[in-house]
């Protein structure tokens, strides 16, 4: 049920012959295939350009500082 026999194929075309005519079928057909060779052009054009770059040194975690002990005070204001 879902095979398109040689019948079908041969209804698509007498279709398009029918709606595009003999004249504009070849040119269609040909338009279609320079549109598709440029879709293909483009796509790799765009895949090599967008190509991820490798990644350089993962960046380094910043060393965290050692914590000096301030010497204690007494919190008095000053004057008192």
């Amino acid at each position: 049920m879902g095979e398109l026999s040689w019948w079908h194929w041969l209804i698509v075309i007498g279709v398009a012959v029918l709606l595009f005519g003999a004249k504009r079928l070849p040119d269609a057909a040909r338009s279609l295939g320079q549109s598709t060779r440029i879709l293909k052009a483009e796509l790799r054009a765009q895949d090599g350009s967008d190509a991820p770059a490798p990644p350089s040194a993962p960046p380094q975690p910043a060393a965290p500082q050692p914590a000096t002990p301030q010497p204690a005070t007494d919190a008095k204001p000053p004057g008192s």
